[in-house]
Parts: structure tokens; C-alpha cells; sequence
């Protein structure tokens, strides 16, 4: 599934819609060069699920865990200083009792899980900006697994 998203307003919609259908065990993979718009989705998915605490990126601190009351946390994950799959499962996040969304996750996930939902997000260069100086982006969701075979936008 391919969509354009013309406004940072948009991608936190996309991720707003994306919260609808994440439960406990679901993994988000991120992709996307710096501002493509991966910190932006992920707060989409935060204020959807009602996570308690601003979602920023967690560049420094690795793993960031949002609460939820009486529901999985949401745990953002920036991988863009990892330097393997092994990395990421050293950071002992508890993949199955949470929703956990990975940004800069190509080549992270490997073994980690047997189902999850990739986000290819890429920004243009040079392309026609809207009014507000804004590039849309393009965003490639792929289902990986049994989990997301079915999946639908909506």
C-alpha cells in the first residue's frame, strides 16, 4: 500500500489510524532518511493510544516507554546507533505485553519477531512544496507475517 501524506498534520493522522488496530506483541518498523517524518508518526500513535507523556525522539536514550492506563505501553525505539538485530534485543524490551515502534529499523528486527508492520517513509528533494513550504512525503506500508497478511488502512 503506497499513500502520499502531504503535511506533518497528515502523517500524525496516519499514525492516529495506525493506533486503531496495535495491540500488545506488535512491532512498527520505521524507515525513513532524518525528517522524513518517523518521530511525527510515532507521536500519531502515542496520542491515539493515550500514552501518558510527550512522544519525542529517543535518539539519546535509545528506548523510550510510554504508560498507558491499563493497557500495553507504547515503546519507541530510535536504532539508528545500534549496530545489530542482537542490539536491539539487549535493550530487554518486552516485545509480547507492548506495542513497540522502531524507527531507523532496516536490518534491526531480524529474529525478533515473525510478524510486523514496515513503514517506508521517503522524503523528496526538490519537489513541489505545498503552501506552507511542506514536501509531501510518500509512505510504503508492508504487513510482514500472519499478523499483518490482511492488513487494511481504516
Amino acid at each position: 500500500m503506497r499513500l502520499t501524506i502531504g503535511t506533518p498534520a497528515e502523517m500524525g493522522a496516519l499514525g492516529a489510524s495506525l493506533a486503531t488496530q496495535l495491540r500488545a506483541g506488535d512491532l512498527v518498523a520505521l524507515d525513513g532518511e532524518l525528517g522524513a517524518g518517523k518521530t511525527t508518526l510515532t507521536r500519531g500513535i502515542g496520542e491515539a493510544l493515550g500514552v501518558r507523556g510527550a512522544v519525542t525522539s529517543p535518539t539519546f536514550v535509545l528506548a523510550r516507554t510510554h504508560p498507558r492506563e491499563g493497557a500495553p505501553p507504547l515503546v519507541h525505539v530510535d536504532a539508528y546507533r545500534l549496530g545489530s538485530a542482537a542490539e536491539l534485543d539487549d535493550l530487554d524490551i518486552d516485545f509480547p505485553a507492548s506495542i513497540v515502534v522502531v524507527e531507523w529499523a532496516a536490518g534491526m528486527i531480524d529474529g525478533v519477531s515473525d510478524d510486523w508492520l514496515e513503514l517506508r517513509i521517503e522524503r523528496p528533494h526538490g519537489g513541489t512544496a505545498t503552501e506552507d513550504g511542506v514536501e509531501p512525503r510518500e509512505v510504503e506500508i508492508i504487513g510482514h507475517g500472519a499478523r499483518w497478511a490482511e492488513f487494511r488502512l481504516g
